[in-house]
C-alpha cells in the first residue's frame, strides 16, 4: 500500500522565551499558525525490511539524523513492529528556515504510518510519539492556530484566523537554533504580553493579535534583510510584519489578498524564496 501525506509549514505569530531549564531545554509560550505552504511525504511498503529515505533535495540527509527517519523509527518503536516501508520527502518548505518543514516532515510520517497500520493511535498518542522526536512535531501533527507552551508538548487549540493571507520570504542565510537560544540566554528579553495576546486570540481580534504579535528573538538574532523586508511588506500594507521562529524567514499577514499578490511579486525580483500561503485548520493531512 501506498498514501502521500501533505505537511504545511509553521510561523509563529508569538514567541517568547520562558524559561532554561534544568535539562537545557526551554520553556516557551508560543501561538503557531499552520500555513498552505507544504512538504509531501510519501510512504510505501515494501517487501524488504527496514526504512528506506529519499528526498528531492540533495542537501538534506537521508539517514537517522533526519527527522522524518526519527518518526518512522519512533513510531515502530511505539508499535513494536520492526519497518518495512520506502519513504520520500519532497521538499517545499526551505531548511533552517524558522517554519519547521524538518518537524512538519516528520509529522506526516506518523500521520501516515497510523493510516496505513489502521489508525491504532490517536490524535494525542501521535502527539506524544511526536515529542520524542522534536518539540515542534506535536503542532505540526495537529496544525490549525494554536497556543503551544514548555517545550512544544502542551498544545491547546485556539480559534481559527479571520481571512487573512500571509507572504513569506526566505533571506539565503541559515540561523543555528542553538545559537539562536544561546544568544538569548545571555541577554535581557523584553517580554510581549502574552494574557492580551491570548486575548484577542480567543476573541479573533486580526488587529489585536497583529498589535501584540512578538517574536523575542527578533532581539538577538541578526537578519540585515530582515528591514528590508519588513520595509516592503509594510509598504504594500501588511497589518503585521515578524520573524518567524528563531529566523531567518519574515513575514507578512495580508487582509487584502491582491496586495499580498503584488508585494510577492516585487520580493521576487530581490529573493528567491518568497511564498503566499493561506493560513489553515489543520496540521499533517493525507493527501486524497
Amino acid at each position: 500500500m501506498k498514501l502521500s501525506v501533505n505537511a504545511p509549514a509553521k510561523l509563529n505569530l508569538y514567541l517568547d522565551i520562558l524559561d532554561r531549564l534544568p535539562n537545557g531545554y526551554h520553556s516557551l509560550a508560543m501561538v503557531m499558525q499552520a500555513v498552505a505552504l507544504y512538504d509531501t511525504v510519501t510512504l510505501e511498503e515494501t517487501a524488504e525490511a527496514g526504512l528506506q529515505l529519499s528526498c528531492s533535495d540533495p542537501a538534506l540527509p537521508c539517514d537517522e539524523r533526519n527527522l522524518a527517519y526519527k518518526a518512522a523509527t519512533a513510531y515502530f518503536k511505539a508499535l513494536g513492529e520492526a519497518p518495512h516501508h520506502a519513504l520520500r520527502v519532497e521538499k517545499r518548505i526551505p531548511m533552517a528556515a524558522g517554519l519547521a518543514g524538518g518537524s512538519a516532515d516528520a509529522a506526516a510520517v506518523l500521520v501516515g504510518l497510523n493510516a496505513l497500520y489502521g489508525r491504532p493511535y490517536d490524535l494525542q498518542a501521535l502527539c506524544e510519539i511526536g515529542l520524542t522526536v522534536g518539540s515542534d512535531v506535536p503542532f505540526c501533527v495537529r496544525g490549525g492556530t494554536c497556543l503551544a507552551q514548555h517545550t512544544g508538548g502542551i498544545l491547546a487549540p485556539l480559534p481559527p484566523l479571520p481571512a487573512c493571507t500571509f507572504v513569506l520570504v526566505k533571506p539565503e542565510r541559515a540561523v543555528s537554533t542553538a545559537e539562536a537560544y544561546a544568544a538569548a540566554d545571555s541577554v535581557y528579553l523584553y517580554h510581549p504580553s502574552f494574557t492580551r495576546m491570548l486575548q484577542a486570540c480567543a476573541e479573533q481580534d486580526l488587529d489585536g493579535i497583529c498589535r501584540l504579535a512578538g517574536n523575542v528573538f527578533e532581539q538577538v538574532i541578526d537578519v540585515p534583510e530582515r528591514i528590508e523586508i519588513k520595509q516592503c511588506l509594510r509598504r504594500y500594507g501588511a497589518k503585521l510584519c515578524q520573524m518567524s521562529g528563531s529566523g531567518p524567514t519574515v513575514f507578512g499577514l495580508f487582509e487584502d489578498e491582491a496586495a499580498a499578490a503584488a508585494c510577492a511579486e516585487t520580493l521576487q525580483k530581490s529573493y528567491r524564496q518568497v511564498f503566499v500561503a493561506a493560513p489553515l485548520p489543520h496540521g499533517a493531512v493525507i493527501d486524497r
